[in-house]
């Protein structure tokens, strides 16, 4: 992915001073559907104790309903949709994957059996495998590169906000009318979404914001897809940004799911009490993080560039001895919020959702600096497809082994250990994001886009 030195026809375009409102309602919208599909997603694991008691299932079969079962679906058919959608028009194409994820979330909720479940998960799973990667190359081409850390910041809201509404609302639905009622309730704003994307929503010209050379190239969208793999390949900035997201989705997916049952189990909080305080309190504070990070990282890229990845090494740095106390903290005392039951370790959960989540604005926002346009949406995709096939399908359901190799042990204890062993990729992340920031340098300093504020010399 090298490139020529840029002359002063190929310097990207200047942005204006006010983007047009279709460009903001854009992206709200895209947040809206990616909401929408982390809720989907998500919505199993304040549901996984009752699904569990009505089939009598192990906590093995519940890891990979989850997770493996989700990510294996989600993982193969995300690169051929994205191969589809560089050509295509990606508008077009997320709103109806959207319709029809919802459809099948609703699905879920009428399964007569756990393998009739599973079979609507993947459903779920197919439909999600063409969402995210062509909404954030859109994003992308809607924002200038000065900008996107912020716009990548608002989009990445989407999976705090679907924590808030699946764990939350969805709580409180299983709480009063069944853990069958909350899937089919929850897919209805999923197709108001769809509806309004497809009708209202703006697909943006492809490499809107790169130089005359970048965006001529991607008149080239016929390149195959070995060319694309090996170029991504030998960018080494791409691969160490991959390894970290691996290992922070790893614990990331695991955590999101088994949190829930660790609140019931351990510190001994009803359904709707856990789905509250995983919910609203750690979705609020992952959304302040989320925000946070996408600010920071522009601010502080625009002085060193280094500091695209930089903000995700020392939010990782932070979330690890936080989390950590989360999980080892023996239950004890606890506060009486808005009749809600609250844990006083949920201040070291609230720490880590702040800082835990630093890193996804600032890190596809870095991969949009150093991967054409043409290629955006295939790359998103197979970085994608390691977070999801690692984090979304062996996250949730390792842990889940784990816990049960422990119970004879531990007891009701056991899931308690595995989520604190799973913290453990945190360290692996942080080296990997540190041993890619001087190949990202590199990388920014020789694009045709380099020259935008931020650009950083070689070291």
């Amino acid at each position: 992915m090298n490139h020529a030195a840029p002359s002063a026809a190929d310097a990207p375009p200047a942005a204006p001073a006010k983007l047009p409102f279709s460009t903001h309602w854009t992206l709200l919208l895209l947040l809206f559907v990616y909401t929408m599909s982390f809720t989907d997603r998500q919505i199993i694991g304040i549901l996984m104790q009752p699904i569990k008691t009505e089939f009598g299932v192990s906590d093995t079969a519940m890891g990979l309903l989850s997770g493996l079962a989700f990510a294996l679906f989600y993982s193969a058919l995300g690169v051929p949709m994205a191969r589809y959608a560089d050509r295509a028009n990606r508008r077009n194409f997320v709103a109806y994957c959207c319709g029809a994820w919802s459809a099948m979330t609703a699905l879920c909720g009428m399964a007569v059996g756990f393998w009739t479940l599973a079979l609507a998960r993947v459903g779920v799973a197919v439909g999600e495998a063409g969402g995210t990667p062509p909404s954030l190359s859109m994003v992308a081409d809607h924002y200038p590169k000065e900008k996107r850390g912020r716009a990548m910041s608002v989009y990445m809201l989407g999976p705090q906000l679907g924590i808030i509404f699946g764990l939350a609302l969805g709580g409180w639905i299983a709480h009063h009318y069944g853990w069958r009622q909350a899937f089919i309730w929850m897919a209805i704003p999923g197709i108001v979404a769809a509806v309004l994307l497809r009708f209202t929503g703006v697909e943006p010209r492809r490499g809107a914001w790169e130089s005359a050379q970048s965006s001529a190239s991607a008149s080239a969208a016929a390149e195959s897809f070995g060319a694309v793999m090996r170029d991504l390949w030998q960018s080494k900035a791409f691969t160490r940004i991959t390894v970290a997201g691996l290992m922070l989705g790893f614990a990331g997916y695991g955590i999101g799911v088994w949190t829930p049952s660790f609140l019931v189990r351990s510190h001994g909080l009803s359904l709707k009490d856990a789905g509250a305080a995983m919910g609203l309190l750690g979705g609020l504070a992952a959304v302040l993080g989320t925000l946070t990070a996408g600010w920071l990282s522009d601010k502080l890229a625009a002085r060193d560039a280094r500091w695209r990845l930089g903000v995700p090494v020392l939010g990782c740095a932070l979330a690890l001895p936080a989390g950590l106390a989360f999980y080892v903290l023996p239950a004890g005392a606890s506060w009486t919020v808005g009749g809600l039951q609250v844990p006083h370790t949920i201040v070291a959960y609230l720490i880590f959702g702040i800082t835990t989540v630093w890193w996804m604005a600032p890190v596809y926002a870095a991969m949009s600096d150093i991967v054409p346009a043409h290629r955006r949406t295939t790359a998103m995709a197979i970085f994608n497809l390691g977070l999801t096939m690692i984090g979304g399908g062996l996250g949730p359901l390792l842990i889940g082994i784990v816990s049960d190799l422990l119970e004879p042990r531990y007891g009701q204890e056991a899931l308690r250990w595995s989520l604190a062993l799973a913290m453990a990729t945190y360290v692996v992340g942080i080296a990997a994001f540190v041993a890619a920031i001087r190949p990202y340098a590199a990388q920014v300093a020789m694009s045709p886009e380099g020259s935008v504020p931020g650009r950083l010399r070689s070291d």
